[in-house]
């Protein structure tokens, strides 16, 4: 496992990375106000305990987040890698498990963001293709905004035999597509579910579309032509939060 450190950036990231135990934080920097809100957001713990803090200015600091363009308010944390979850592991001997796969989808911001959503409706993972995991990325740590200490990232070499060996295992997998015949709110979300999505661009695979045991869509307004997929995504996470809850 690559345990290779690297940086991330933003007052979410740090302090979740902080609040997880599993999480190995190696050194933060911070500026004297971010290290009084630190103190505000956990009275009842002190999370720099048993980490090298370093004091810099703004200015010392932004050179951790210029090249990503990136707002570090004054928090940059050096952490490592999370041991990633198994797949095979974790379905095991569970049930009503729903999990996002992710086609295509490259963008770091984007992956991000569809993480955050995940996590605020208990989505219970995320399926990727390794290649196109940036891991290491601040844009997508940003992105998700702390969420990415809460989420199951599971690392796939195919995303194909991924869900054909998921099917088998009785897994239903749901497309998202603009060309689907039904609206995916028409469906009856039951049992063990894969919500699998496309690239914004270029939609899913026309391979990978074939593992889909049916084909949805979203409906919206005919002055849009599509939505982002992190968009797409928290609509979807939201409705079936929704149904779980209320059901």
């Amino acid at each position: 496992m690559n345990k290779s450190s690297f940086f991330i950036v933003g007052q979410h990231a740090v302090i979740e990375a902080l609040k997880n135990p599993k999480r190995k934080v190696l050194r933060i920097f911070l500026t004297e106000e971010s290290k009084k809100n630190i103190h505000r957001n956990s009275p009842n713990k002190n999370l720099l305990k048993d980490v090298k803090v370093f004091f810099k200015t703004k200015k010392e600091l932004d050179k951790y987040s210029n090249k990503e363009n990136l707002m570090h308010q004054g928090y940059v944390a050096e952490i490592e890698h999370l041991e990633t979850p198994d797949l095979k592991n974790f379905i095991k001997n569970q049930n009503n498990i729903t999990l996002a796969c992710l086609d295509g989808v490259t963008d770091p911001r984007n992956i991000g963001s569809v993480i955050r959503s995940a996590v605020s409706f208990n989505i219970d993972g995320i399926i990727i293709k390794s290649r196109q995991f940036p891991n290491d990325s601040k844009l997508m740590y940003k992105a998700a905004s702390g969420a990415m200490e809460y989420i199951n990232i599971f690392e796939v070499a195919n995303i194909n035999s991924t869900l054909k060996n998921l099917r088998e295992k009785n897994f239903w997998v749901y497309g998202f597509d603009s060309k689907g015949k039904k609206d995916f709110t028409d469906i009856d979300f039951k049992g063990n579910t894969i919500l699998l999505f496309g690239s914004e661009g270029h939609g899913m695979h026309q391979h990978t579309s074939k593992y889909a045991d049916f084909l949805v869509k979203i409906n919206i307004s005919n002055k849009i032509d599509s939505l982002n997929i992190s968009n797409c995504a928290s609509v979807v996470f939201h409705h079936l939060s929704f149904i779980i809850n209320n059901g």
